[in-house]
């Protein structure tokens, strides 16, 4: 083989290596409002999404006080897919809560995530680069990140725009599931700042 042929190949293979590694999931464990610890790991091979939330941001409202997000969530967890609900707002910040205050929230929101996770520290939320509530992330059965963004197209925080908006989320789920290509891999994520 040729110099040029064999740096070629050198080249493709750091550049596929790399790109695997940008697309990873990052490894994370953090405990739930219940207390139970969650790891990545445990749901090695699962479809996992990764929502970041701030109930008392008003873009997150769009979604629960209408129950879409509720809604999607019973739709693909009883299809086995994983939701984990992730809050990496630091004490002293809106949308962190005490025990008391998660549990009562997530009973009167009818939440219907698999849990809802609290990573006050913010450690999980910056390796994922979050940085809006709602900022979603789907990650494959092969551990790496196959869609990240908004739910949705439409950028507005009326509950009212929900409903004929393309949903980018419900869209990757499904193609996930049927064994399709993910038609959109990122959008730009819109909402509240994540407030770290």
């Amino acid at each position: 083989m040729n110099k040029k042929l064999l740096l070629t190949a050198l080249l493709t293979a750091a550049l596929s290596a790399q790109l695997i590694a940008q697309t990873a999931a990052s490894a994370f464990e953090l405990k739930s409002v219940t207390g139970e610890t969650h790891t990545l790991e445990k749901y090695a091979g699962k479809i996992v999404v990764l929502e970041w939330t701030n109930y008392d941001c008003p873009f997150v409202k769009k979604f629960y006080s209408i129950g879409a997000m509720q809604a999607l969530q019973e739709k693909y967890t009883g299809k086995e897919v994983i939701w984990l609900s992730i809050c990496s707002s630091a004490p002293g910040k809106q949308g962190n809560l005490t025990s008391e205050e998660w549990l009562q929230r997530i009973k009167n929101s009818g939440v219907k995530a698999t849990a809802v996770l609290i990573d006050e520290t913010g450690v999980v939320g910056k390796a994922y680069g979050a940085s809006n509530t709602p900022h979603i992330f789907v990650i494959g059965p092969d551990g790496t990140i196959a869609y990240q963004g908004s739910v949705d197209d439409n950028r507005s925080a009326d509950s009212a725009t929900v409903d004929g908006a393309r949903n980018y989320l419900a869209e990757t789920l499904d193609a996930l599931l049927s064994g399709t290509p993910v038609p959109v891999k990122e959008t730009k994520a819109y909402g509240c700042s994540i407030k770290y």
